[in-house]
């Protein structure tokens, strides 16, 4: 599993600018950023270096910040890399609370998940599925 930050911002001008100058003058190197947003609030999930630190000093800030923990899974980057993943977890019964995906070179991605249960990292690999850690997300 991999700590992912989430924080939790007000979907107004220059909330993220804050958040991530905040982030940036505490020496903090931001290795990937994901933003959703709903009319009233946005979610923004971040890797970077020591994730529980930063959401320690986020939260003495005034920022909503929690770390995460997430699976995160190479798949072939084709038709039906994510799909056959999907399917493992519906016939497995688990349940994807969220995810995302990027490129991870010319024949990989990497499908970032929060799957409710334990030991999901063991139970994908037992089906086959390579496990990626952190410092794979962080070369990318």
């Amino acid at each position: 599993m991999i700590s992912q930050l989430t924080v939790f911002l007000q979907n107004e001008p220059g909330k993220l600018s804050s958040l991530t100058r905040k982030i940036a003058d505490n020496g903090t190197n931001m290795h990937a950023m994901f933003l959703s947003d709903t009319q009233d609030f946005g979610i923004v999930r971040i890797f970077c270096d020591e994730p529980e630190a930063v959401a320690a000093m986020l939260n003495e800030s005034g920022f909503r910040a929690s770390v995460t923990q997430v699976n995160a899974v190479y798949v072939p980057n084709e038709p039906g890399g994510l799909a056959r993943l999907a399917e493992f977890c519906d016939k497995a019964g688990l349940n994807i609370e969220y995810g995302y995906c990027f490129k991870a070179g010319d024949d990989e991605a990497i499908d970032v998940f929060k799957i409710d249960g334990d030991n999901i990292d063991f139970a994908l690999q037992d089906a086959g599925f390579k496990i990626a850690k952190p410092e794979d997300i962080y070369a990318l």
